[in-house]
């Protein structure tokens, strides 16, 4: 097999030989402007050569260190060395079919490792897609096909993608709905227990804001109308949101005794990137359904619906599908990136992320008081910055913060409600030296500010 140019055969170092953007990226730049539409935008504009581990190579020589992960998707790291020998011999055998056409076993696979790894014991079956937003779409037409009922409640700061339908299920306007609408009817936005923000404390987030859901539910929209309840465990482009431990259970048990479906959509949060298999795990919940993307591919296109058979048996022959969902190579290099969590044990190297992370920049948490909080699990952190001396959020300084890291080589990401949360979301197999490097140069901007 050749040589890979990138992958892990990249050298894990930081390096900046120009300015960023450099010269040719920013000729490319100019190209982009004029070719691409203009409402595709790119968080940092360095054109990408190669990429593996956790670092980024652009065009100009500068390679990056990786906090971004294509947003969370290269989670076994870009061109892991199972993905591609899984994918390239695909590739060699046939790229497409479709598989409402002819079948193929990788779709068949996939399909059957999501069974053994998502929460529950019981029958489960799973339907393949492009992306996340097909697939959180896919799963409220089975939760509606097998309740036979319409409306779908969906929570504050939650996002769900960009198809009308997922639109309407996500609770932020600019930049995901301004002047796209209308929207899809029978969809309920409900409070989520935001520990950092509820106005009676933390300690009570739980208990009051899942007292709210359930009244709201049952007062604005009748429980025996609801199909789906869909929620992200952590809470993902709203700002990494961790729900108060005890309000996702009382929502399950609301859901269960009253025949709602409930839907945990892990497409940010899956795959190892908490430091489990799945984020709902961590207290316990077994969703009737659960949706996936992002990294279950190692950065090619693969979405998944899993869940209970009964209920995604619910849907008529040929109702579920797509020309390209499941496609081989994409199931191929699903298969790769499963191996290579396995083998590695990602899931512990991202408990050992956030420790180190977390210890970091809770130091800076004392240090600098506009850091708000520091939260998340696993490889998924994030701080949320705020005007000192208060909780009003600082989104000037997330963006100046963000920019510096980008000038000295680090690739991070913003995003929250209020713009003023800056996420963290490394590839698991990054090196510990590149991850405090990474930190110290977060650390350095902060004191810069």
């Amino acid at each position: 097999m050749t040589e890979l140019s990138g992958g892990p055969s990249l050298p894990q170092e930081r390096r900046v030989v120009t300015t960023i953007p450099g010269p040719k990226s920013q000729e490319l730049l100019a190209r982009k402007t004029a070719a691409v539409a203009g409402g595709v935008g790119s968080v940092l504009p360095v054109f990408t050569v190669r990429a593996g581990g956790g670092v980024i190579e652009d065009v100009d020589g500068n390679s990056l260190i990786d906090f971004g992960s294509g947003i969370a998707v290269t989670s076994v790291g870009s061109s892991a060395e199972a993905v591609v020998r899984r994918a390239s011999a695909q590739l060699a055998d046939f790229t497409h079919t479709c598989f409402m056409v002819t079948p193929y076993e990788g779709y068949v696979e996939v399909c059957e490792e999501l069974a053994r790894l998502t929460p529950g014991d019981h029958a489960k079956k799973s339907a393949l897609f492009n992306s996340g937003a097909e697939a959180v779409e896919n799963a409220v037409k089975v939760a509606r096909a097998y309740t036979k009922r319409k409306a779908v409640v969906v929570f504050d700061h939650g996002y769900h993608g960009r198809t009308n339908l997922t639109m309407a299920l996500t609770a932020k306007n600019m930049p995901y709905k301004q002047g796209f609408g209308p929207f899809a009817p029978e969809v309920y936005r409900v409070p989520v227990a935001y520990p950092y923000r509820w106005l009676t404390g933390p300690e009570n987030c739980a208990q009051e804001a899942a007292a709210q859901v359930i009244d709201t539910i049952n007062k604005q929209i009748g429980a025996e109308n609801v199909a789906a309840i869909v929620i992200e465990p952590i809470l993902g482009e709203g700002g990494f949101i961790e729900p108060a431990k005890g309000f996702l259970p009382k929502i399950v048990e609301f859901a269960k005794d009253n025949g709602i479906v409930f839907v945990a959509d892990e497409i940010q949060s899956g795959f190892c990137r908490t430091g489990q298999w799945f984020a709902c795990e961590d207290e316990g919940i077994v969703p009737d359904l659960i949706t996936t993307a992002k990294g279950i591919a190692g950065g090619l296109p693969l979405a998944a619906v899993t869940g209970r058979a009964e209920i995604m048996d619910a849907a008529h022959a040929g109702g579920l599908g797509g020309t390209y969902g499941g496609n081989p190579v994409a199931c191929a290099a699903a298969l790769g990136a499963i191996e290579t969590m396995r083998e590695l044990d990602l899931n512990a190297k991202a408990k050992r992320i956030e420790e180190v992370m977390k210890g970091r920049l809770g130091a800076m948490q004392e240090k600098y008081d506009i850091i708000g909080d520091v939260r998340g699990r696993g490889a998924m952190i994030a701080v949320e910055l705020v005007k000192s001396g208060t909780k009003d959020p600082n989104p000037e300084a997330t963006a100046a913060l963000a920019k510096a890291c980008h000038s000295a080589g680090l690739v991070v990401l913003t995003c929250g409600t209020y713009g003023n949360v800056l996420r963290f979301l490394p590839p698991l197999v990054i090196g510990e030296d590149l991850l405090n490097e990474g930190l110290d140069i977060i650390e350095s901007a902060f004191g810069e500010l």
